[in-house]
């Protein structure tokens, strides 16, 4: 069974690579894998994922990828050679490009002996609620379109999906035990939902199967972050 730490995934969300880099260096006893998204990677590009390397730590590329298959296809290779542990594309991309994402890389990680990132399919984000499903003009329930986006990314050939953790049993009797589910919309009891709808406590993710979760907000927003981490911790260990 993994240790904790090992499940844990934390979240840099901000523009500022220096202060990015100072929670790496805070957290290093507690976390291995960190998330740099959209807002980090936008600001500082490659050279902040080279120095969380640089600590020994890995790295969770969250830009969720999602245009043609060429053009994604292409993106995944240069997150492969960024040596990323972890990556995702948004699975409503369609299934041709989620293919190209997952043997491209595959090819290239053989052909240039790289360590072959995980590769993930967003399914439906955990800010969205039913009625905003239906504002997209998806008709049926989000359960049933989870399930559908996961089953699709497994065909295709990607390791799992991020997903909220309300749809980890769905997700797990329809694409077993060894796809890989990471869970956002993390929220302890004692901490605000914020901008997410379908959240979980850590504790509940865990026991529900989920193989990474993602911390943010519940963490760095509380006033001792490296307390709230380590309750967290003893949650999940206790599931």
């Amino acid at each position: 069974m993994k240790q904790a730490k090992e499940r844990l995934i934390l979240a840099l969300d901000t523009h500022e690579k220096v202060y990015a880099l100072e929670i790496v260096d805070r957290f290093d006893g507690l976390i291995d894998i960190f998330k740099v998204g959209l807002e980090l990677f936008t600001s500082a590009g490659p050279s902040v994922i080279e120095e969380i390397h640089k600590r020994g730590k890995r790295v969770f590329l969250d830009l969720k990828f999602h245009d043609i298959p060429n053009t994604m296809a292409r993106a995944g290779l240069q997150a492969a050679r960024m040596g990323v542990f972890m990556f995702n594309v948004h699975s409503s991309s369609g299934f041709e490009a989620m293919r190209r994402v997952a043997a491209d890389v595959v090819e290239l990680c053989l052909k240039e002996n790289l360590n072959r990132p995980r590769m993930l399919g967003v399914t439906v984000l955990t800010s969205m609620s039913q009625d905003e499903l239906k504002e997209l003009g998806i008709q049926h329930s989000l359960k049933t379109q989870v399930k559908h986006l996961a089953a699709l990314a497994q065909k295709a050939g990607l390791d799992g999906v991020v997903a909220s953790a309300q749809e980890i049993e769905a997700i797990r009797g329809h694409c077993g035990e060894k796809f890989i589910i990471t869970t956002p919309g993390i929220r302890p009891s004692w901490s605000p939902p914020d901008d997410q709808k379908r959240t979980v406590t850590p504790r509940k993710a865990i026991h529900l199967g989920a193989d990474f979760i993602v911390l943010g907000r519940a963490v760095l927003a509380q006033p001792d972050p490296v307390k709230a981490l380590e309750l967290i911790t003893l949650e999940i260990m206790t599931a």
